[in-house]
């Protein structure tokens, strides 16, 4: 890898100016920045998603009427030392804009208002000119480093946006008051600048106003409220997916059927190493990254008793035959749009007796959950279906100290020892998407048409968990679909993925011979 740490005269943020070697020579500035071919004037053509988005930015400046939205893309965010985690745009960017993968750190969409609803204009670092000393010299944002960026006529031309350089944001700043919003989370520096301006304009009003008590002064005390109704707002605004944002779903779940079908091509290599969980989650995160951005969160990838382990995600671990593996999976494309998968998988390709038991009390559950997700019922009683099986079978296995029924009492809960998260979370730009949704539009919210959320009960039995039979202890099941709720009820989008225990066996078998 070269060295970012190069002398520069415009320097990136985390320069070492004691590692420095970079040229800064009249001849070699002279000379660098001559004798380069013209780039491209050819514009793209709007991107698919434009006009989703489009559509999406005005349902939100209908809500807002009048006032200042400011969505920041982010930053890049520090990995160690002068290095960066990969960069990803903020799902709420990502959404109002249409820019997924190939977005521009340090990026804000401003929705400025009109008379009439809000203009939109994006804000980002265009491309340096080559007589720039940044093209060669910054490791950050210089073409050398990183590749070129695009123009602002080329941003604008694709998003189907008025685009500005960055250097206008500072008007944007100058002209904050106190009912500009801004999503806090997204890119704190740029957040500080917004609360720093909504400061002095508060300052001001109270003292053109010579009134020490305005509401100005008061509103500039609450914390943040004005904000965090903004965030939810913006998360609510997902929870019914559009037709691109469900093309994009299928896409994700497809690819996410093929990472799962390379796992299991590579379960005699992988059953064979000392940590046969990291092979399983780089055979997978290969196929995430060939057929998409990314994957959408890291892989779980858990073998024997690690299956009891929720967000197990160390993946150091043996898959020895005989075990089950946990594989809780999913790609994200480059819209960012994720799938969020889970198979459990006999390694050696067969259940044990015990093993089956468990898997075909986990897809009950399943199947019972998937059979209420319609239009009009409530989202809770998605969980509520599948506990009721859950607290059936752990009765029935001589595992609770009281019946069934009086487990689902409210005031019990004993089979929850065995499952204790959820069965379902809304997916798309997030793998738990909508989180910021107010409890009255998610978990107490009516299902609506266009909704995608998973349906994913488990068992989990702990190796040291005494209420257990010792059979059972250490193993671990989890079943997960994605879920696409249309008019006429719910489609199980990776219902191609086998679910059964047979099914199961049988594309092993498959696969493997």
């Amino acid at each position: 890898m070269a060295n970012p740490n190069e002398s520069a005269i415009t320097p990136a943020p985390r320069s070492n100016e004691n590692r420095s070697t970079t040229p800064g020579s009249a001849g070699f500035k002279a000379y660098i920045s001559s004798s380069w071919a013209e780039r491209t004037a050819e514009l793209p053509p709007a991107r698919e998603q434009a006009p989703f988005a489009a559509t999406r930015r005005a349902r939100l400046s209908a809500m807002y009427p009048g006032t200042r939205l400011i969505i920041p893309a982010g930053r890049l965010k520090q990995r160690s030392n002068d290095t960066d985690y990969a960069f990803r745009a903020h799902s709420a960017f990502a959404h109002l804009t249409g820019w997924g993968s190939d977005s521009e750190p340090g990026a804000v969409l401003v929705l400025e208002p009109t008379g009439t609803g809000h203009d939109a204009t994006l804000y980002f670092r265009e491309r340096a000119g080559r007589d720039s000393d940044e093209f060669y010299a910054n490791s950050d944002i210089g073409e050398f480093w990183i590749g070129p960026r695009p123009s602002i006529a080329q941003v604008a031309a694709d998003l189907a946006l008025q685009v500005r350089g960055i250097a206008d944001l500072a008007a944007v700043l100058e002209a904050v008051d106190s009912e500009t919003v801004v999503v806090r989370e997204s890119d704190p520096v740029f957040t500080d600048e917004v609360d720093e301006a909504r400061l002095r304009f508060a300052a001001e009003k109270v003292l053109t106003t010579n009134a020490s008590d305005s509401p100005f002064s008061v509103e500039i005390n609450a914390e943040h409220e004005p904000d965090d109704h903004f965030a939810r707002d913006l998360s609510e605004l997902r929870l019914v997916k559009d037709s691109y944002e469900i093309a994009q779903m299928r896409l994700a779940v497809a690819a996410t059927a093929h990472g799962f079908d390379d796992v299991i091509r590579d379960l005699p290599r992988s059953s064979s190493h000392l940590r046969g969980e990291r092979l399983v989650e780089g055979v997978f995160n290969t196929r995430a990254r060939s057929d998409g951005n990314a994957v959408g969160y890291d892989t779980i990838a858990a073998s024997g008793a690690h299956a009891c382990i929720l967000h197990w995600t160390r993946n150091d671990g043996p898959v020895t035959p005989g075990d089950l593996i946990l594989l809780d999976a999913g790609v994200e494309v480059d819209s960012y749009y994720t799938a969020d998968i889970t198979r459990t998988l006999p390694i050696d390709g067969t259940f044990t007796p015990v093993q089956r038991r468990v898997y075909d009390a986990v897809r009950e559950a399943a199947d019972a959950a998937f059979a209420v997700a319609r239009p009009g019922a409530v989202f809770r009683d998605v969980h509520a279906a599948a506990m009721a099986v859950i607290a059936r079978r752990t009765a029935e296995w001589g595992m609770l100290p009281v019946t069934a029924e009086e487990a689902l009492l409210p005031d019990n809960g004993h089979h929850r020892r065995y499952m204790v998260h959820g069965t379902s979370h809304h997916l798309g730009l997030d793998v738990h998407d909508c989180a910021q949704a107010r409890r009255d539009m998610y978990m107490d919210g009516v299902i609506e048409p266009g909704m995608v959320f998973t349906i994913e009960p488990g068992l989990y039995f702990q190796p040291e968990d005494l209420t257990v039979p010792a059979e059972f202890r250490g193993i671990g099941v989890r079943i997960e679909d994605d879920i696409l709720i249309t008019a006429d009820g719910p489609e199980n989008l990776s219902a191609g993925i086998p679910r059964t225990s047979a099914d199961v066996e049988a594309w092993i078998a498959a696969l493997t011979a």
